[in-house]
């Protein structure tokens, strides 16, 4: 299981947060317990929507390439 870094704050009574290694994948909760949830599940949706609208063909290629 990949762990990540939950950068959180407090915004008018709520607890919000991103994922540091991850800044798309943000949410917010009334607790910090129910922050971690929903910051779980918008990991999981976001995983789940990319996986389902890749497109990969069959024949692929790979180069190695540095930054």
């Amino acid at each position: 299981m990949p762990q990540f870094t939950l950068e959180y704050w407090q915004d008018d009574g709520w607890y919000v947060g991103r994922l540091k290694e991850m800044p798309v994948v943000m949410s917010q909760g009334q607790t910090l317990d129910e922050l971690q949830a929903m910051i779980r599940d918008a990991y999981r949706l976001l995983l789940e929507d990319s996986a389902d609208h890749a497109f990969i063909p069959k024949e692929k290629h790979e180069l190695a390439i540095s930054m």
